[in-house]
């Protein structure tokens, strides 16, 4: 796999398909306005629907949140790169569709071309699931490609092994709430 090519796709505004851990995901420049309101274009997405993001590493996440609690920092050293999703207090320049609140949906894509991706791109990507908001996520290139046209720079190749979305995880209060299970089980 050429990820250079999809990297070089992400760096000019392009959203690419790319497979996670769990789901196939639509994958843009979180800081590049441009491409997250592609993104949100693309699925319909309702405004004030965030959009979660993905980054390389704790290092990048810490760099787009702040106040971060123990608590949090235990949960992503314990399950990333992995399925979960930290709801964290935003910090930075960010664009808004990526926000509620003053937040922002972040983790490490466990084993998969999203972790190569993210990983090789350097900051962080959008990871909305590939689909028409409220519609089944896509994993089939055909699909994909019929559903999102040309606004779809490209598909990065690999297995897209499905189930459930990330476990859900809000760090920003004095405890962590749990707001939706998923494939990482965390007490609450």
């Amino acid at each position: 796999m050429d990820i250079a090519r999809y990297v070089d796709m992400l760096r000019t505004g392009a959203v690419v398909a790319c497979p996670t851990e769990t789901q196939m995901g639509l994958m843009a420049d979180a800081l590049n306005d441009v491409a997250v309101d592609r993104v949100c274009a693309m699925k319909k997405r309702p405004a004030g629907e965030p959009i979660p993001l993905i980054v390389p590493s704790l290092e990048a996440a810490v760099a787009i949140a702040r106040d971060l609690s123990a608590d949090a920092v235990q949960l992503a050293s314990a399950h990333w790169p992995g399925p979960l999703t930290l709801v964290m207090r935003a910090q930075g320049r960010l664009p808004d569709t990526v926000l509620k609140d003053g937040t922002v949906a972040v983790r490490v894509p466990g084993p998969s071309p999203a972790l190569e991706l993210v990983t090789a791109f350097g900051g962080p990507l959008t990871a909305t699931s590939a689909n028409l908001s409220g519609q089944p996520p896509l994993s089939d290139v055909a699909e994909l490609e019929a559903t999102f046209g040309d606004a779809l720079a490209g598909v990065v190749p690999g297995e897209v092994p499905g189930g459930a979305p990330s476990t859900l995880v809000d760090v920003t209060g004095p405890q962590p709430v749990v707001l939706r299970q998923g494939p990482v089980k965390i007490d609450d």
